[in-house]
C-alpha cells in the first residue's frame, strides 16, 4: 500500500497583545538598560505643612551612577510587591467585601426590580439603570463585577423592542462612566490619591459635578440610539446580526426581599461611615479595608450564609482581583530599578525641563494626554496609578500643576478607553457575552469616546485654572 504524504498546512501567524504582566516585564528590562544611559542624578526632598513630600524645584544633581545589574531585574518584582502591600491587600480586602454583596444577589434582585416595575415607561429603564451602574462604578469601584448583568439586561431589552447593544451600552457605558469619574472608588481615586499625598477622597464635589455630566451624556447617547431603533429597528448596529436570536428571556427575575433591602441598608451605611471617617478622622487605608471587611461579614450574615459561605465568597472576590492588585506589585518594580538606579529623578528633571517654561494649563493637559495614551497597554487602574503617580505628583509640583489635578488626569486618562481599547479583558469579556463583535460595538461607540476624550480635556484644565486642591 502506497502511503501519499500530503503537505501540512502552515499555520498563519496572528498578531496578538501581549499580556499586561508581559507589558510591564518588559518595562522593568527597559527601565534597567535605562539606568546604563542615562546619568544618575537626585533632587532634594522636603515635608510640607500637609505632611507630603516633594521634589525641591531648581536641587537636581547628578550622582555616582548605579546600574541596574541582571539579577536586581528579577528582584525588583518582589521588591515593587512588597513596597505595594499595602495597597495590594488593600485591594484584595475591599474586593473581598464585594464579592459577598455579589454572593447576596441583592444587586441582581435590585435590576429585576427595576425592570418589571418600569413595564410601559421602558425608555425610563435607560436612565435608572445606567445611574445605578453608574454609582456602582463612582463609589464601589465596581467593574469586572458587573459583567454578569448583561446576560440578564440583553434579553429584557429584546423584549422591550431595542437591541443587544442597549442591554450591553446601559451596563458597559453607566459603569465606565462612573468609574472614569468617580469620586469615592477605592481602586483608582483611592489608591492614586494615596500615592499623591492627597487626603483620600479629598475633592469631593467637584468630582461629583463632573461624574453627573459624564453620566448625563452617557445616557442621551444611549437613549437617543433606543429610541431610534424603536422607530424603526433596521436603524440598528446590530441588524439582521443573527446572534441576537440565541438570547433567552430568563425563566425567573429576582426581585427585591426584605433581606435585599438590609443589604443595602448597610451599603448605605458603610458609605456614610466612609465619608465621615475620611473627612473627620482622616482615615487611610487599614481603616477603610476594616470598615470594608465588616460591611463583608454583616451583609453575609444578613444573607443567610455561614462563616465558611462567607470565607469561600471573600475568596472569590478577591480572584476576580488578583491580576489587577498584582500588577500594582509589577508595576511598582519599575520604579524600584529607577530609584535604585537614581534615574527617577532625571526622568523628572527631563520632564520639568521640556514643559517648565510651558504655561501650567498645558502641562496638566499633557499629564492627560500621557494617562489616555498608557491606559491602552496597561488597563488596569491600580496598576496604571501605581506606575505613574509616583512620577506625576513631583512632576506636578515642578511645574505648577496640584497634585488633586494629576490625581484628576489619571482618573480620566485611565477611564475612558476602558470600554474602547482591546487590551481591557472586562470589557471584551462583556461583548463576549452579548454576541457583540468588538469592530462592530467600536463603530457605534466612538463618537462618545471622543466627547469623552474633549470632556476629560475640558475638566482637567478648569481644574487647573481653578487651583483644584
Amino acid at each position: 500500500m502506497e502511503t501519499v504524504n500530503t503537505p501540512t498546512s502552515k499555520r498563519k501567524w496572528k498578531p496578538s497583545i501581549p499580556h499586561v504582566y508581559v507589558i510591564l516585564f518588559s518595562l522593568v528590562i527597559v527601565a534597567a538598560i535605562s539606568t546604563y544611559i542615562f546619568p544618575s542624578g537626585e533632587y532634594e526632598r522636603m515635608v510640607d505643612e500637609a505632611g507630603r513630600t516633594i521634589v525641591v524645584a531648581d536641587t537636581y544633581k547628578e550622582t555616582v551612577s548605579t546600574p541596574a545589574s541582571f539579577w536586581s531585574i528579577f528582584q525588583a518584582v518582589h521588591k515593587g510587591m512588597v513596597n505595594s502591600a499595602g495597597i495590594i491587600f488593600y485591594i484584595f480586602i475591599v474586593g473581598g467585601s464585594f464579592g459577598i454583596l455579589q454572593a447576596t444577589g441583592a444587586i441582581e434582585a435590585a435590576v429585576g426590580s427595576i425592570a418589571q416595575k418600569m413595564k410601559g415607561k421602558e425608555i425610563l429603564i435607560i436612565p435608572i439603570l445606567m445611574t445605578f451602574f453608574g454609582l456602582s462604578g463612582a463609589m464601589l469601584g465596581l467593574a469586572e463585577e458587573t459583567i454578569p448583568y448583561i446576560t440578564i439586561l440583553v434579553p429584557l431589552m429584546l423584549l422591550i423592542g431595542y437591541d443587544s447593544m442597549v442591554g450591553t451600552a446601559v451596563v458597559l457605558l453607566g459603569t465606565s462612566a462612573g468609574f472614569t469619574a468617580a469620586f469615592m472608588n477605592p481602586f483608582t481615586v483611592g489608591v492614586a490619591q494615596g500615592i499623591a499625598e492627597v487626603p483620600l477622597f479629598s475633592g469631593l464635589h467637584l468630582r461629583i459635578l463632573f461624574f453627573v455630566i459624564f453620566l448625563a451624556v452617557s445616557i442621551w447617547y444611549v437613549m437617543r440610539y433606543a429610541r431610534k431603533i424603536k422607530k424603526d429597528p433596521t436603524k440598528s448596529a446590530l441588524y439582521n446580526d443573527t446572534d441576537s436570536d440565541s438570547f433567552k428571556i430568563p425563566d425567573t427575575i429576582l426581585t427585591l426581599t426584605n433581606r435585599h433591602k438590609i443589604i443595602f441598608v448597610i451599603l448605605l451605611g458603610t458609605l456614610v461611615t466612609l465619608a465621615f471617617g475620611v473627612i473627620k478622622f482622616g482615615w487611610y487605608l487599614s481603616e477603610i479595608a476594616g470598615l470594608f471587611l465588616f460591611m463583608g461579614i454583616l451583609m453575609g450574615l444578613v444573607g443567610k450564609m455561614n462563616f465558611s459561605q462567607i470565607s469561600e465568597q471573600f475568596i472569590e472576590g478577591c480572584r476576580v482581583l488578583v491580576m489587577g492588585a498584582l500588577v500594582v506589585g509589577v508595576a511598582n518594580a519599575i520604579l524600584v530599578v529607577l530609584q535604585d538606579g537614581k534615574i527617577m529623578d532625571t526622568i523628572l528633571y527631563g520632564f520639568s525641563s521640556v514643559i517648565g517654561d510651558m504655561p501650567a494649563g498645558f502641562a496638566a493637559f499633557g499629564m492627560y494626554m500621557v494617562q489616555c495614551l498608557l491606559n491602552y497597554i496597561i488597563p488596569s487602574g491600580s496598576g496604571q496609578a501605581a506606575l505613574t503617580m509616583p512620577i506625576m505628583a513631583p512632576l506636578s509640583d515642578l511645574v505648577g500643576v496640584t497634585r488633586q489635578t494629576a490625581v484628576l488626569a489619571f482618573q480620566f486618562g485611565d477611564g475612558i478607553s476602558n470600554i474602547f481599547t482591546p487590551t481591557s479583558g472586562y470589557f471584551m469579556a462583556g461583548l463576549a457575552l452579548a454576541k457583540i463583535s468588538w469592530v462592530k460595538w467600536v463603530k457605534w461607540i466612538f463618537p462618545l469616546i471622543l466627547i469623552h476624550y474633549v470632556l476629560g480635556a475640558i475638566f482637567v484644565t478648569i481644574a487647573h485654572y481653578i487651583g483644584f486642591s
